[in-house]
């Protein structure tokens, strides 16, 4: 299916899902479609929320903003928590009256919203401080050993948040995740109710796309954002895990060239994406696939 034929497709009233890696092009369709067709665009984007960062994560720009209604776009302020209970809290009444387009990297918010959402009971917050001492001294290999094995078997291990999330439900509740996603009550949005898109232009593509984007964002300014973010940073916060944010932070402080730092960030967007691609291709693989042209 082209571009032009999902458009086509979606028709006036159709919720529309958008989900793909970074440097995908998803956004650049939303907005097509929102202005072809009518629709509020809504961001299923984990960082996107963030209010601290703009040029970083990529929102949609003034003039993006201008020519569609976006939602749930940079109205969390960068210190605050978030989770996908939150986003789905947000998302719901967002669901009636005009058609939402939804797009964003952030799988879990997806298969949250069409599979449904166990209601597990929130962290303690010294359970999460334990959980972050131990990431920090003995990485994810501690947590996995402590982790139930239907719930090992099921989460990304190549994701640190992940792990630590399972480590910290097992913790808290007595249960493993696996469990209480197994107890999950119905979906805020069935998928059968919507039009389903995974943008995906392939790994080979995506590198030099991700690399542009990159550079793109300097030019933008990134890095004056991230120098504003500086006095407050704080590694352990949601927002901190913005792509670029950590390697932009350390040529601040002196600790490795401009170069590096975009080097690295780099690097690192590629790894991101790669694990976004998994998801995507293990948790929704009856989404339709579309490979959209570089923006």
């Amino acid at each position: 299916m082209t571009p032009d034929e999902m458009i086509r497709a979606a028709g006036a009233d159709r919720p529309v899902l958008i989900a793909g890696p970074t440097a995908s092009g998803k956004s650049a369709l939303a907005l097509a479609l929102a202005r072809r067709q009518g629709g509020v665009i809504v961001n299923a984007d984990a960082l996107q929320v963030f209010a601290n960062w703009r040029v970083l994560t990529a929102r949609p720009s003034d003039v993006d903003e201008a020519a569609a209604p976006h939602r749930l776009y940079g109205h969390v302020p960068g210190e605050a928590a978030y989770s996908v209970g939150h986003w789905l809290r947000e998302v719901a009444p967002l669901l009636t009256g005009a058609r939402p387009i939804i797009v964003g990297g952030t799988g879990l918010y997806f298969t949250a919203l069409t599979e449904g959402l166990a209601e597990i009971p929130p962290t303690p917050p010294q359970i999460r401080a334990e959980a972050e001492r131990l990431r920090a001294v003995g990485g994810i290999g501690a947590m996995l050993a402590d982790i139930d094995p239907e719930t090992a078997a099921r989460i990304d291990r190549q994701n640190p948040m992940r792990v630590q999330r399972a480590w910290e439900v097992r913790k808290t509740t007595g249960r493993g995740l696996a469990a209480w996603q197994d107890d999950t009550g119905p979906p805020l949005l069935p998928a059968a109710a919507a039009l389903c898109l995974v943008a995906d232009p392939g790994r080979e593509a995506l590198g030099p796309r991700i690399a542009a984007r990159f550079d793109a964002m300097l030019a933008a300014g990134a890095l004056d954002e991230v120098r504003a973010n500086l006095p407050g940073w704080d590694p352990t916060r949601p927002s901190a895990r913005a792509i670029g944010a950590p390697e932009l932070v350390a040529h601040l402080r002196g600790e490795c060239t401009l170069a590096t730092a975009r080097d690295r960030a780099v690097i690192a967007t590629r790894q991101y994406a790669k694990r976004q691609r998994t998801w995507f291709r293990s948790r929704m693989k009856d989404w339709i696939r579309l490979d959209l042209p570089a923006s």
